[in-house]
């Protein structure tokens, strides 16, 4: 069984110091993601794997596994969120943008404590880092519909 392994459109991988750890668990759910949709394997085995890889940096591993478990076990109605909103069938996303759009859709489904200006901005950094170039603008386009809706009181209050 071969690893896909989701890198960085930078330099190679250099000690994160100073980076949220939140935002650490993201960049780790979002690489957990991208294996399992170019290799599925079992949600604990993915995520042992993840938890038990000195190399990446977590952050919080709580975090990172409620992110990843919650994508993955909500897979379903995570897109169905956002599949109305697509300008094509949702098997011609680029991977990583899908996997972007599952993580920040389920963070605007079921952490409302995370403002929805954080899910949106930092899911466009993730799709700078590793996706393809302008794919965070499509990204930001999802989302920002997508918020608009499922956050509409939050909005409001803004």
């Amino acid at each position: 069984m071969s690893e896909q392994v989701l890198t960085e459109n930078t330099a190679p991988a250099v000690e994160r110091k100073g980076v949220p750890v939140r935002t650490q668990a993201r960049r780790a759910a979002l690489q957990a993601l991208y294996q399992w949709q170019l290799n599925p394997s079992s949600l604990v085995e993915l995520e042992m794997q993840f938890i038990n890889d000195p190399s990446i940096q977590l952050g919080s591993r709580e975090f990172f596994s409620g992110l990843l478990q919650g994508v993955l076990t909500n897979l379903e109605t995570v897109d169905a969120a956002f599949v109305n909103l697509l300008d094509r069938p949702i098997v011609q996303l680029n991977p990583v943008e899908l996997s972007v759009l599952r993580l920040g859709t389920y963070e605007l489904l079921a952490m409302p404590e995370t403002p929805y200006r954080v899910i949106i901005n930092e899911s466009i950094e993730l799709a700078k880092t590793f996706g393809a170039e302008g794919g965070h603008a499509y990204v930001n386009g999802v989302l920002d519909k997508l918020g608009k809706t499922l956050r509409a009181t939050e909005l409001a209050g803004v």
